[in-house]
């Protein structure tokens, strides 16, 4: 052999040799470990078993969501629809004076106006209206502002004979509507100001 083939095959001897030392002697002489199940078979079995009760009842569960939803939908049809707590208070004013005036009552304008929030998601906005009328047809009123598709309250009545011949009253009533709560401003916490 001549020297330049030696000094080749040394060369390969030797890459060989830190190869395999480096690929065998520096990770160790110990397989990859596996990983023992946190489980048993008999404990998959039953959390199986478990997950597929759970995902039986789903479609029962968005049955009950959809009823529920449109639950909420009906009721919330008789809510004062309005984008801003002035306007849902003109539209109530409206409204009183639509179904007085059918009952033969002129209201000329309101008195106060106020809201209070009821829930997270509901608010309660009033308006107050004085009038004069007979007292059948204060009955019919107030019986007419129960038979609206709004949900509508009175909240206070306060009534006072007349000195005329007529036996007229005079009336002065609040009626509240429910509107959505993000109509009505944010409250202020923390320390009450004087």
């Amino acid at each position: 052999m001549k020297l330049n083939d030696k000094r080749t095959l040394a060369v390969t001897f030797f890459l060989l040799v830190v190869t395999v030392v480096v690929r065998f002697g520096m990770s160790g002489d110990s397989a990859p470990a596996t990983v023992a199940p946190s489980q048993n078979a008999a404990q998959a079995e039953a959390r199986l078993d478990l997950l597929r009760q759970k995902a039986g009842t789903v479609p029962g569960r968005e049955i009950v969501f959809k009823q529920a939803a449109a639950e909420l939908e009906g009721r919330e049809k008789g809510m004062l629809k309005a984008d801003t707590k002035e306007q849902a208070q003109a539209q109530l004013l409206q409204l009183t004076q639509t179904v007085a005036s059918a009952n033969g009552i002129e209201i000329h304008g309101m008195e106060d106006r106020r809201d209070k929030p009821l829930t997270a998601d509901y608010g309660e906005i009033s308006v107050t209206v004085a009038f004069t009328c007979a007292i059948e047809q204060l009955v019919n009123f107030m019986a007419a502002l129960g038979d609206q598709p709004q949900i509508l309250a009175t909240n206070e009545v306060r009534v006072s004979a007349t000195a005329d011949k007529k036996k007229t009253i005079q009336v002065r009533m609040s009626i509240a509507a429910i509107v959505p709560r993000k109509l009505l401003p944010a409250e202020k916490k923390g320390v009450p100001s004087f």
